[in-house]
């Protein structure tokens, strides 16, 4: 891991530093941009046919799938973004964060998974002012991601299901979110910033405690549901699936998750796995992505990791959600690869995807096309410049 992580911090230092996020600096007319190239690729329901690129104009180069040069501006001529100060890069690496424990100050013993209120408070502002914007993992893994131009993608998500994390308490008579929990402190930020965003994956396991304080489980799950955060699957009972020998064992535990959800809120899937302990499992690693339990149907579309590297874009050939590596959160004591490292390592390099502000195209310069699997883009407008 130290390794991994050397050679990526030696290699930020190699590239520039992209600038901008909303800025009105960051647009141009149509005259004054020459370099940018738009090719379009098939969605992946046509896979089965042979993949052609389209240019934006009808030349005999372009009739042939190869990519001509055109101004970065639709064709009512208005003003669009100006790649060559927004810099976008959405072939470039997305921190998905791994967060655990939330407490007001750090208890005695080892607190490396461990973040009080107070840093969680500073960390919102902070990851603001560096543009980064929070979307849903599903976003990330549909490749829908829409945040301003300039702005950085990052994910947010939660394992364990602790109190810390989100939990209810009464006022007026009423269940409200605990302003004390990081769900809190998100909404209070959320009410300040709605650019930010509102976003994030609790992974839970049902057998066991879950968000404890006032209200049921419905009541609790409900309200983050309704507030658009996922629920994910992390197991019944926390269990160390390399120690699950049996298929009919692992389909208790992943599928059983599920039939818990079920009976809490009728008709939510888990669409992503979390790898208890980041241990996988060699022989029933099939059961995890999907299955039957007592009836009830699962799959997950991704399974992450408990890792220290952020992901690749969902356009990279090395994208793969089935094995979806995360950042640590940053413990009592920074280490090497936990989000501290990674902020200050990104921020000195241009490694990370920086958003073209359109949801519709996937903008790369040019010597980064190579870093994008046509066949991802799901009928998106590929643009280099």
């Amino acid at each position: 891991m130290r390794k991994v992580c050397s050679v990526l911090f030696v290699l930020t230092f190699m590239v520039t530093v992209f600038t901008g996020c909303s800025n009105n600096n960051l647009y141009t007319n149509k005259t004054t941009v020459e370099n940018s190239v738009s090719t379009q690729t098939q969605a992946p329901e046509q896979a089965g046919q042979s993949e052609q690129t389209q240019s934006s104009d009808s030349s005999p180069a372009a009739e042939t799938g190869n990519s001509q040069t055109a101004p970065a501006t639709d064709t009512k001529g208005i003003d669009v973004i100006d790649y060559t100060k927004v810099k976008p890069n959405e072939s470039g690496q997305i921190m998905v964060v791994m967060f655990h424990n939330f407490v007001e100050s750090y208890p005695k013993g080892n607190n490396e998974y461990t973040t009080t209120f107070d840093e969680f408070e500073k960390l919102l502002p902070e990851l603001y002012e560096k543009k980064y914007r929070l979307i849903s993992l599903t976003d990330m893994l549909n490749n829908n991601i829409n945040v301003p131009a300039g702005c950085i993608p990052i994910v947010f998500t939660f394992d364990d299901g602790t109190s810390g994390q989100f939990n209810m308490i009464e006022k007026d008579g009423k269940l409200a979110v605990n302003p004390r929990s990081a769900v809190g402190i998100m909404e209070e930020f959320y009410k300040k910033h709605p650019d930010f965003g509102l976003q994030g994956t609790f992974y839970v396991n049902l057998g066991v405690k879950t968000f404890q304080g006032s209200g049921n489980m419905t009541d609790r799950m409900n309200y983050l549901i309704e507030k658009g955060f996922e629920i994910g699957n992390h197991t019944k009972t926390h269990v160390s699936l390399p120690q699950v020998k049996t298929v009919q064992k692992m389909l208790e535990e992943v599928g059983g998750n599920q039939v818990l959800m079920n009976e809490i809120v009728p008709g939510y899937s888990f669409n992503s796995f979390s790898l208890p302990f980041g241990n996988a499992s060699k022989d029933l690693k099939e059961y995890v992505i999907k299955g039957n339990y007592q009836g009830v149907d699962y799959k997950h579309s991704a399974v992450v990791l408990v890792g220290a590297n952020p992901a690749p874009s969902p356009v990279s050939p090395k994208f793969d959600p089935l094995a979806l590596p995360r950042v640590r959160s940053t413990g009592q004591k920074k280490v090497e690869c936990d989000l501290a490292w990674w902020l200050d390592t990104l921020g000195k390099g241009s490694s990370q995807y920086v958003s073209d502000g359109n949801p519709e195209t996937v903008t790369v310069p040019k010597d980064k096309q190579k870093n994008v699997d046509m066949s991802r883009l799901n009928g998106k407008q590929l643009v280099t410049y």
